[in-house]
Order: structure tokens, then C-alpha cells, then sequence
């Protein structure tokens, strides 16, 4: 059903691009310039959205051996991410239960155990205490009871999910609201990782505006890739989570007869309906996964995608964005040196164009000139991430999980 839910999505973009129409909310909305510059309400945005809700932390191309692992900082947490000898994968607060210490220092790699560098302590793959340095002279512990901290984890369509709470109640299948049968169709389990790369970057809600608006892109992008890509867009929701589709003039490149222009007229005479275009074409747009996720496809050297996951930083008014650049098979040197070209202009593009705009839109609102910004009617995905964050902020635990419980 969910490639029948992708033609859907397919015949209403095209529908809506022979009626040169896009989909409105009933008002423009007001959101108070003081969500996005007050710290004390970052704060609370970084415990009750960051610290609660499933966030993407890995793809599994990255762990596909048994003993692979990750290990990063999420929102101030340590997360060691691990594939364990039954191939499935586990979390864990990476911190040892001697004195706390982090126990993987690398970003990556292959173990069989980890040793804390600090005294030695050893953890296996589901992490349970292996071995005390000098047992006999620190005295008995309780290895089942001074284990690694595990955290709630879910793999899903090639993606790594976790809780940066162990106690959560939250349902991390529930939370995704049917979106990874979508996302399953990219097959992401099976390519390549190709590279990857941080961006510092302003106020997080800032930066994640930027992935569900295409409004800007023919204005701020100008000179490099925006007028490639109309400023009108139509926006599909699961759940908090959105995907952005372009409103095609015509019938997407991949599916038109050699020499056929990109135009309404074209989409007229095209022989093929959405059911028989290419499962790729059909994946087009950009994806989003609430609260920190864009996901991109590209076509350099080959087909792929960009993985961008958003991070705030380490003040209240600032982000982090580990960009990911995946490619749906292994390269050859000519598709390397083309897919780089490509990776380094997406970095351009965020840093000197998309974050460097950001950050002097967030210098301009600490002036407090303006009480409110606006999201326009055409704007549907911004509004709607904006309510998600306002709901989800006004819940308290066990209201999270019911409100993603299927009740």
C-alpha cells in the first residue's frame, strides 16, 4: 500500500500543477519572534522535544557487521549506537558504571567489547558487564546491575532511531505514524555512505524552517540551485513528520521522452501515468522526520541522497547539522569525484547561503524590534511544524506517549 500512497502523492502534484494551484491554510499564521531568541525556552525545547522524542541518529549502512558502532553526542547525551552478534542493534548512554567515564572515544568502528580508556572496565555488544580491572582488589560488583545504560532504540528502513530517555514510555513505531513504509522504498540498508560533515549553524526551529520551504529557493539560491526548483510546494503529512514536493510544471524529467520539454504541455502528451513512473521518481521532494531530519536526493555520479541531521548546539542559540551523503551504489572514481563536487556545493549552499542568512535573521529578531514573524498561506509545512512543537512542549510524559499510543 505505501507505493500505492507514493502514485497518490504523484497524481495530486501533477493534478495540482495542470491546475497551477497550490493547497492553502485558512490564515496566515503569527508565530511570536520570542520562540525563537528566548534561551530559557530553548532550554525547554532541548529537554521536552530533543531528550523525549525518537530522534535519527545512524543509517544502517553504517553498522552492517556485527560489532560496528557509533558513537556520537545528541543534544548533550553520549549515545554509543552498536550492532550485537544477533544483528540487531542497541543503544546505550556511553558512559562507564565505574565513574562515568565515556567509554568510545572514536566516531566509528568494529569491537568485539568496550574498554573504558579510564580503568578498563569491559562491556559486550548488548552491553553487559564483561570485565573489572583487578576484581579481586576493587571488590565484588554486581554485573547485572552495573551494565552500559541501554536506550530505546528501532531500526527502520535503513534508519537507526533512539530515546535519549531510558525511561521513556514512548512508542518509537507509533511515533513514526506509518512514514517508514515510505521511507522504506529508498532501500537505504544496502548503499553506499559516501561522506559526511558538520555545519554550525543558528536556533534550530531556524535552520528546520529552511527544510520545509521552498519558498525561498529561486530568491536566496539564486546563483547556485534554486532556480532549478519552483518556489511552490505541496506539503504530505504523517503524524509530525512532512514531506515537501515541488509543484512540477509537467512531468518530472525522469519519466518524459528524450527531448520532451519540461512544460504543462508536455504533461499532456507524456505516455506514462504515475504508475508506471520509476519507484525513484516517485521518491522525489524533500523528506522530513520530526524533529531534526531533511532528507534530499540528488542526482551526481550517480543517485543519492543527503542525510541532514539537526542538532542544537552547544549555547541555546545555536545548531549543529552533521550532514550524511549516501549514494544508492558504490562509485566508481569518475562518480566519486562528481558526487564530491556535489556533497561540497550542498555545504556551500547550507553554510554561506541557508545558515549564514539564519544567523543574522536570529540577530535581527534580538533586537526586538519585531514582536511576531509570519508563515504564509502557501506555507503549510512551517505552520504545521511550528503547532507539533507547541503541542508537544505542552505535554507532560505520559501525555507524549498517549498522544502516539494508536487510543
Amino acid at each position: 500500500m505505501s507505493r500505492a500512497e507514493l502514485v497518490r502523492m504523484a497524481k495530486h502534484m501533477t493534478a495540482c500543477a495542470e491546475a497551477d494551484r497550490v493547497e492553502q491554510t485558512p490564515d496566515v499564521l503569527r508565530v511570536p519572534a520570542r520562540n525563537y531568541i528566548d534561551e530559557d525556552r530553548a532550554r525547554l525545547e532541548r529537554e521536552k522535544i530533543f531528550k523525549r522524542v525518537p530522534l535519527m541518529l545512524a543509517m544502517s549502512c553504517e553498522l552492517p557487521k556485527s560489532g560496528d558502532y557509533r558513537a556520537l553526542e545528541a543534544a548533550g547525551v553520549p549515545v554509543l549506537i552498536a550492532r550485537g552478534a544477533d544483528g540487531g542493534v542497541r543503544a546505550f548512554v556511553n558512559s562507564c558504571a565505574h565513574r562515568g567515564a565515556q567509554i568510545v572515544t572514536e566516531a566509528s568502528g568494529n569491537a568485539r567489547r568496550f574498554m573504558c580508556p579510564y580503568h578498563a572496565w569491559t562491556y559486550d555488544l548488548e552491553g553487559k558487564l564483561a570485565g573489572v580491572f583487578q576484581e579481586k582488589d576493587f571488590g565484588s560488583v554486581e554485573r547485572a546491575t552495573h551494565g552500559l545504560v541501554r536506550l530505546p532504540a528501532l531500526e527502520r528502513a535503513g534508519l537507526i532511531w533512539v530515546i535519549l530517555d531510558p525511561k521513556s514510555q514512548l512508542s518509537i513505531e507509533k511515533f513514526l505514524c506509518g512514514y517508514d513504509a515510505l521511507l522504506g522504498h529508498f532501500g537505504f540498508e544496502s548503499w553506499y555512505f559516501h561522506g559526511r560533515r558538520s555545519v554550525k549553524g543558528p536556533y534550530w526551529k531556524i535552520a528546520y524552517d529552511g527544510y520545509l520551504d521552498f519558498y525561498h529557493l529561486p530568491i536566496l539560491h539564486r546563483n547556485t540551485f534554486g532556480t532549478e526548483i519552483g518556489n511552490r510546494a505541496l506539503y504530505y503529512a504523517w503524524g509530525p513528520h512532512q514531506r515537501v514536493l515541488a509543484l512540477e510544471r509537467g512531468v518530472p524529467t525522469s519519466v518524459r521522452g528524450e527531448g520532451e520539454p519540461a512544460n504543462a504541455e508536455a504533461s499532456s502528451r507524456v505516455s506514462a501515468p504515475p504508475e508506471e513512473w520509476p519507484l525513484h521518481t516517485l521518491l522525489t521532494g524533500v523528506w522530513t522526520i520530526f524533529p531534526h531530519v531533511s532528507i534530499a536526493s540528488f542526482d551526481a555520479g550517480g543517485r543519492g541522497v543527503m542525510i541532514s541531521q539537526l542538532f542544537p548546539g552547544e549555547s541555546p542559540l545555536e545548531s549543529v547539522t552533521v550532514q550524511n551523503y549516501l549514494m544508492e551504489k558504490p562509485p566508481t572514481d569518475e562518480q566519486r569525484a562528481v558526487a564530491d563536487k556535489m556533497f561540497d556545493l550542498l555545504g556551500f549552499v547550507v553554510r554561506e547561503e541557508d545558515y549564514a542568512t539564519g544567523l543574522r535573521q536570529q540577530h535581527a529578531l534580538q533586537s526586538g524590534a519585531r514582536t511576531h514573524v509570519l508563515f504564509g498561506r502557501n506555507e503549510g509545512g512551517g505552520q504545521r511544524f511550528h503547532g507539533t512543537t507547541e503541542r508537544l512542549l505542552a505535554l507532560n510524559d505520559a501525555e507524549l506517549a498517549h498522544e502516539f499510543s494508536g487510543a
